[in-house]
Parts: structure tokens; sequence; C-alpha cells
């Protein structure tokens, strides 16, 4: 297995250099160290006030490598990860391409331990209560369909939890003669007790399941998810939670949720690479969920039963130790001020325009990074196109029917003020030309 600072025990360093044809370059990046030096030198700095501090944040985002002629502001699809979990990917890729029947699955899959053991400490759950997964939709699918669930029995949701979680559903409603319950909700939401009092509405004697979403996808409302817990745990209620968006964004650990089950992304807002996430289950739940893909019944009450997926490749899992190191470093208070201060940065002066809606709230317990806004007249597909075709500007498009539209903007900690203010502008010069003149009607 690997020492501490990455190397085989048993093996000389050089050699094993010499045989994975590494660099001896890949372990001698400087960014944590320059990163936690710029950390030491604020002298514990408020978060809010290292916010706006851009000599810092200025040598945060040279520690990644993107394409700086596009401006991506959809980072809450994925995000790019920096060079020291890139680094770490690509060596723990060429270990197991050195034998991989012996690195990949005797030397490098033993440490998913370490991984696990470190996502549990960030989570504030025991590691026997977390399944590593490709992404949350796998994560949350477990569950949905690991239920016993009998004809009848009603799951409660929003119509604006993430479509491939309501997918899930419907299949279950077809196959099993469950009920899916979808309630509304306005955007953005009066407050956080109206969205517990709307769900507790909702619940049936029927009601064995509320499915909620920790923050949304399509606007980034944040859920009372503890409220609601505590209020479904009085009446026997099981609660799915889809954190995919949230772990990694603003703080929080697990006894703030106090929820059954959660699920989570880690290519989004805890860098790590793409097809990386995790499953929450409750200790005393494991053995009652059923695996998405068949575990022998030894492994009933073990939370492992959740990851036989078959061979997969070891270097994505085993790189979340850099990425979560990375994001330690950062700090996840700092790292929440920050995404809140560049969405009000561009959300303040679109607010202004005319016929600009936004549909995501300023209050900090409401909502983060992510923010919506609507452009009436304008049809939303064709003006997400347009961005990124006339002004390399990555947004993305929300439709929801008669209820709301506008363009998602997701940045992230390492974008530029120039670029949240390059879309602004361009926003600006776009609405008052008018969709009618620009073709975008």
């Amino acid at each position: 297995m690997l020492c501490p600072d990455g190397l085989l025990y048993g093996m000389d360093r050089r050699d094993l250099f010499r045989a994975a044809g590494i660099a001896a370059v890949a372990f001698s990046g400087d960014a944590l160290p320059r990163l936690q030096a710029a950390l030491a030198a604020q002298g514990g700095k408020p978060a809010d006030s290292l916010a706006v501090d851009e000599d810092f944040w200025f040598q945060v985002r040279h520690m990644f490598t993107v394409d700086r002629n596009i401006i991506n502001l959809n980072n809450g699809g994925v995000s790019p990860s920096p060079k020291i979990v890139m680094e770490s990917e690509k060596r723990y890729l060429e270990i197991s391409n050195m034998g991989p029947a012996h690195f990949m699955w005797k030397v490098l899959g033993p440490e998913l331990e370490s991984v696990r053991r470190r996502l549990a400490q960030s989570f504030g759950c025991d590691p026997e209560e977390i399944a590593i997964t490709r992404n949350a939709s796998e994560a949350l699918e477990i569950v949905q369909l690991g239920m016993t669930l009998n004809r009848g029995d009603e799951v409660l949701t929003t119509n604006q939890d993430y479509g491939r979680m309501l997918t899930t559903w419907n299949q279950r409603e077809r196959r099993d003669g469950i009920v899916l319950k979808q309630i509304s909700f306005p955007v953005p939401a009066p407050s956080l007790d109206y969205l517990a009092e709307l769900i507790e509405k909702a619940i049936t004697p029927k009601t064995k399941v509320i499915h909620i979403c920790h923050i949304t996808n399509l606007t980034g409302q944040i859920f009372p998810v503890k409220k609601i817990s505590q209020m479904a745990r009085a009446r026997g209620i099981e609660v799915v939670v889809d954190g995919a968006h949230a772990f990694g964004q603003f703080p929080f650990k697990r006894d703030d949720l106090d929820c059954d089950y959660y699920g989570t992304s880690l290519h989004k807002w805890i860098l790590a690479p793409v097809g990386t996430g995790f499953l929450y289950v409750k200790r005393d739940k494991i053995k009652k969920i059923w695996p998405l893909m068949a575990a022998p019944e030894s492994m009933a009450d073990n939370i492992r039963k959740f990851e036989e997926i078959g061979t997969h490749p070891a270097s994505q899992r085993n790189t979340i130790t850099e990425a979560l190191t990375f994001h330690e470093s950062i700090g996840v208070e700092r790292k929440a001020a920050r995404l809140r201060y560049l969405r009000k940065r561009w959300s303040m002066r679109l607010k202004e325009l005319p016929g600009v809606t936004l549909h995501t709230s300023d209050d900090p317990e409401m909502s983060c990074g992510i923010g919506t806004v609507g452009f009436k007249g304008f049809n939303i597909p064709k003006l997400a196109e347009y961005l990124m075709e006339k002004h390399k500007i990555m947004v993305v498009p929300i439709v929801r029917g008669k209820e709301y539209a506008g363009l998602r903007i997701t940045p992230n900690v390492y974008t530029t003020l120039e670029e949240v203010d390059t879309f602004a502008s361009t926003m600006e010069g776009i609405v008052k030309k008018g969709p009618e003149v620009l073709g975008l009607a």
C-alpha cells in the first residue's frame, strides 16, 4: 500500500518512478504550501473580509489549468480540478497501469478506506456510514431503488428536484405501483419555514418517504433539511436528501441535517475528479437497503455492499483525499463567502435592468453561489446559445414551463472578477438592445 507521502511500501522511491514512468516533478508541486502561506498572511481575517481579497484569490485561481478564453459559469454541472488534484489522478493512473491486477486491486484498492475515513471526517459521520460512488445520481438511486415500498405508498418531493431522481421515482411508480407526489413552490421561496410548512402540509397517512434537495440545481434554493427531517421522523417517515450541489459549497455537518440518507457529487464543489461522489446511509438503515448491484448476503449490513459495481478505476476515487485537502486548505467558510460575493457582484448589477427577475434569494440562509436570473421577452435557450457562440460565456438555460425561466450562473473559486464583470456587462448590452433586435425572442 502507499505511505502517507504517496510511495509504495517495500519499493525504492527512485525505482517506483522509473517503473511507472512518472517524473519526480509530479511530487514537487508547491500549490498547497503557497495556498497555506497566503492564508497565514491573512492573520485570521474573517471569511467575509477574505472574500474580497483579490491577492488571496489570485493565488487560488493560478492553481487551476483552465481555458481563460471561455468564461465558464457552469461549474454547477461539473467543475475543473486544481492542478494538484490532476497530478494525483495521473499518478494513480500510471501506478495502476504498471500491472492493474496487482497495483490497482491490491495496492491502491485498500487505500479506499483512507478515502472513506476522510470523507466521513469532513461530513461528520462514522466511516461505516459512507459508500463511495460515481456521482450523486448513483448514490441516490441506490436508496430509491433499494427501499422496500409497497403499492400505494407515497413518496413526497417537489417538482424542482433533480430530473434524474424524479425519473427514478417515476420508474418505481410504473414498476411497483407507488405514488409520487410533487409539490411546487415559488422562487425564491418566502422563507425556510415556508418550505418546511409546505412539505408538512402535503404529508398524508400514506407518506413513507420525503425526498428533497439540500440546495436545488435550478435556482440554488437551500432547504431546511434538519427541520424537515425531524418533523418526518416524528411521523415514521424516512428522508432522502439530494446534496449534489451542497457538499463543499457551504459549511455543514451530518448533525446539521439529521436525515436518513444523503447523496452527493464530489466533482462539483469539492473539485475532485469527474466521476466521484458518496452516499451516506444512517447506520441502522444499511441492512434494509438493497444494493443497486448484487452483493453477497454476508454484506447485508456493510456499507461497502453499495460499492459492488465491478472493475472500475482506482485513480479517481483515491484522488478524492487530495481534493479534500485542497478544499480544507481554503476552508469551506471562506469558499462560501467568496461564492456569495461573486453571485452578488453580477446579480446586483442585473437586477436593476428592465425585465430582469432574480429567482434566487439574497438571504445567506437561503442561497450560496448558485444564482438564476430571468430576462423578460427572451428565449432563454437561445440566449444561452448566443452567449456561448458570440461571447464565449458558458451558462445554463433553465426553463420551468409557465413557472419561470432564466440563466443559471455558477462561478467557482478560480473565477475572476473580470469574468463575472464581463458577463454582467454583456448582459447589460443585450438587454438594452432587446430580444427582437438580436433575434432572441
